[in-house]
């Protein structure tokens, strides 16, 4: 398995493997035109044999704060390591970018913190932060916990 930038031809492998996952209650639902809008946030698995098997989005929100966003891997591709590349992907990314934290939002709480996340109070966030949250479909009865990486001690 290769990290890699996402190409727009990827576009629609993410799309459906992102998707497939909200489906099944595990992550939040993204539209074709936001991946290819926001294609040079994302960094895919690429397999010899099954193309594209993992995506994750580093979406900058402001001077300071990224997102990781949907982070996916397909079921056959799971427990090898690519979810935990993905994330260190993105982090190494805001790291070049010069930005200090970085933030998700998440059904899955233990694997971010296994991979130095931390639990925060979703107020704590900025409320630029929310702008896109009146398009999702549980607004306003988010699920999902934040965590935060860099945080300041």
């Amino acid at each position: 398995m290769k990290i890699d930038r996402a190409k727009i031809t990827d576009a629609s492998s993410i799309h459906k493997m992102v998707n497939h996952f909200a489906g099944k209650g595990e992550m939040l639902p993204r539209a074709l035109s936001d991946i290819y809008e926001n294609i040079r946030d994302y960094f895919v698995i690429r397999d010899d044999e099954y193309g594209v098997v993992g995506c994750a989005a580093l979406h900058v929100n402001w001077i300071d704060l990224a997102e990781i966003r949907s982070l996916a891997v397909e079921e056959k591709s799971q427990n090898k390591g690519g979810g935990s590349s993905l994330v260190d992907a993105c982090l190494k990314e805001s790291e070049e970018l010069g930005i200090s934290r970085v933030f998700c939002l998440t059904r899955r709480p233990a694997f971010f913190q296994s991979c130095g996340f931390v639990m925060v109070d979703k107020k704590e966030l900025p409320h630029k932060v929310w702008a896109e949250c009146y398009r999702c479909p549980l607004f306003p009865d988010c699920d999902e916990v934040a965590l935060m990486h860099g945080m300041e001690e």
